[in-house]
Parts: structure tokens; C-alpha cells; sequence
């Protein structure tokens, strides 16, 4: 079941996010931005929180969440363990969700436009599992650039 897979991919890299952010030498680094690169592997991670919150938890799950995209690229020096308490919910969360995400549910359209045009719930997910991704692996080269 296509659920269960993404369930499993959600929870292993948010597991990774998680583990990056641990791997800062220095807590202030999660914070900095350098050159040409504007947003701070901390207010990725909030990114992640607010977009997986809204999108699975609130939209899926049902979960009461009132999301402030601009927030998460706004505050700053957020406490590391905050982060990770929030990375840690959102595993939760998308868990309780998608358990009873059957694959005709996921046939059926997204209740929300958010890209371009409309877009089946099995589509939106797996749009949804390769951001995380794509923010994982920005996290990652930002750590190793600000902790050279």
C-alpha cells in the first residue's frame, strides 16, 4: 500500500533532518546564512514543520493547525531541541494520518490547489515526500558549508 510506503519514507527522512540538525557543532550555525544562500537550515526545517503539518495533518489527518509560512522563514535562533520536539510531532502526525489513507483515497483529487492545476492525493504526496527531500539535502550541504 502506497500509504504505508510513504508513511515510511516521511518518517525516515524527517528521522534525517533530525540527525542533521544534531550534527551542528555549534547551535547559532543552524541560524546562518552565508553568500548567496538566504535561508538557514533552521528555518527549513520550520518550513518543513508548517508544509507537512498543513498539508498531511491538517488537510488528511484532521488535525487542528493554523499554519504562518512566513514565520518560517522569519524567526530565527528557534532552540534546536524546539525544532526537534516539532520534527518529532510532525512524525506523529503524518503517522495518524496517512494509517488510514486507503488507495482509493489516494485516487481521489487533493482537496486543495496548492501547485498549478489539480492533482490526485497520491500525486500531492509523493510531491510532497521529494521536498522534503530536496530541504533534507539542502540542510545537509548547509551544514557542511557553515562548519567547514
Amino acid at each position: 500500500m502506497l500509504s504505508q510506503t510513504l508513511n515510511s519514507l516521511f518518517e525516515r527522512d524527517l528521522n534525517k533532518v533530525i540527525d542533521e540538525l544534531n550534527l551542528y557543532q555549534s547551535e547559532s550555525n543552524i541560524w546562518q546564512v552565508e553568500g548567496n544562500i538566504s535561508n538557514s537550515a533552521g528555518n527549513l526545517a520550520l518550513h518543513l514543520v508548517g508544509n507537512l503539518k498543513t498539508y498531511i495533518g491538517k488537510e488528511i489527518g484532521k488535525f487542528d493547525y493554523v499554519r504562518n509560512r512566513d514565520l518560517e522563514f522569519a524567526d530565527k535562533n528557534v532552540l534546536r531541541e524546539k525544532i526537534v520536539a516539532d520534527l518529532t510531532d510532525t512524525i506523529a502526525i503524518i503517522r495518524d494520518s496517512l494509517k488510514s489513507v486507503s488507495d482509493e483515497d489516494l485516487k481521489k483529487e487533493y482537496p486543495l490547489l496548492v501547485l498549478s492545476g489539480k492533482t490526485s492525493t497520491e500525486y500531492f504526496l509523493v510531491h510532497l515526500a521529494t521536498h522534503l527531500n530536496y530541504h533534507l539535502g539542502q540542510i545537509n550541504y548547509h551544514r557542511r558549508l557553515i562548519e567547514k
